[in-house]
């Protein structure tokens, strides 16, 4: 047994060292050349009043970029969200910004406002980033560019996130210590399907040629589903050196637990033979393993090397509270590893609102009546 174990302490280690090989080669990145400026359509679909969305959507407003639009798509003009974007309006008459009411159904309702903002996007560069996302002055100059290249077919961005409540400090711990280096980790063993939500960018004729938003209207996970079927017609994704913030508006444990369990299942009907291998990331479990069974030296090495290379990936996102709580990082192991196990127990999720069951192949059907 005790082989076994320190067999799997060994790839455990492993794989904090290549997330911190992934974290190096990132912040070794040069920034792509600025010069290619073609014009972009910003396509944010929008529910509900997110916790610092009017600083978020000023932060589009005012990129430092020659020719660019802003289309904000809702469900309804009585969403929360329509007061401040209507401000913005007013407050940038120079701007191309424009509110569009969208009409679509979709069993993925932002996916359904993509459809409709798409069909009024007037530019051949599409952006679609998360409601709630902030962004430097230098954005669009920065993950537009790599597009000049045409093996580049999406470019996505790293996110650091913020929050008010302590459970969503916590998640956003997880996602800094924990989500960021897995995503890293990714171009190292040849994935080349990952796209963010944080930022998509891509050619309208990518688009087309995929089928539109219409092909992926009925996933959860519409940021991968769009960036697998760009990037399996040939083009590779690229991973812009620009970080972006999120803020989570999670706000107690409850609705955090709800979330990661959320997010665990989609993984799993996403990619399940990633999700599989999970716990191999969880190094903070086999150091605790180890520790029970008597082998001390392995679950300090384990410990040591979580706590470091969670203490990079914190520094590399600029997101100084998560690398002050970096050696907390085999707690947060313990947590993930609750998730994961939680992740495998049903494919019901709570979603919008409401709640849904996934596919095996992450698509989204309506939860059937009670009998």
């Amino acid at each position: 047994m005790d082989t076994l174990l320190i067999i799997a302490a060994w790839v455990a280690l492993a794989y904090q060292c290549a997330a911190m090989a992934g974290i190096i080669a990132f912040r070794m990145k040069r920034p792509a050349a600025w010069h290619w400026t073609p014009p972009v359509s910003i396509l944010k679909p929008v529910r509900g009043l997110d916790e610092d969305f009017d600083d978020a959507i000023l932060s589009h407003a005012l990129q430092d970029y020659p020719e660019f639009e802003i289309l904000f798509g809702v469900a309804s003009l009585n969403d929360p969200a329509v007061p401040s974007i209507r401000r913005l309006i007013a407050a940038h008459p120079g701007r191309p910004i424009r509110l569009v009411h969208s009409q679509t159904a979709a069993p993925n309702g932002k996916v359904g406002v993509l459809i409709d903002l798409a069909r009024e996007a007037r530019h051949a560069i599409l952006l679609v980033n998360d409601s709630d996302i902030s962004v430097p002055p230098d954005y669009l100059r920065r993950v537009v560019a790599p597009l000049r290249l045409p093996d580049i077919g999406l470019v996505t961005c790293l996110y650091r996130a913020a929050s008010s409540s302590f459970a969503g400090k916590w998640e956003a711990f997880g996602i800094a210590v924990d989500f960021i280096p897995s995503t890293l980790v990714a171009p190292l063993v040849g994935i080349r399907e990952f796209g963010l939500g944080s930022t998509l960018v891509f050619r309208r004729e990518d688009l087309d040629a995929i089928g539109g938003f219409e092909t992926i209207a009925d996933y959860i996970a519409d940021d991968y589903q769009l960036a697998r079927r760009i990037t399996r017609r040939g083009p590779r994704a690229h991973l812009s050196e620009v970080v972006v913030e999120t803020h989570l508006s999670d706000p107690g444990w409850p609705a955090v637990w709800r979330h990661q369990v959320r997010w665990a299942r989609t993984i799993r009907v996403s990619r399940g033979d990633g999700y599989i291998g999970l716990p191999v990331t969880h190094a903070g479990l086999w150091a605790l393993l180890c520790l029970v069974s008597g082998l001390p030296l392995y679950a300090a090495a384990l410990a040591a090397m979580r706590a470091a290379m969670a203490f990079a990936a914190a520094v590399t996102l600029r997101n100084p509270r998560s690398a002050l709580l970096s050696p907390l990082a085999p707690v947060w192991d313990l947590w993930a590893f609750v998730v994961w196990i939680a992740g495998w127990s049903g494919r019901r999720i709570e979603w919008r609102g409401g709640y849904s069951v996934l596919t095996a192949d992450g698509r989204l059907e309506p939860e059937p009546p009670a009998s």
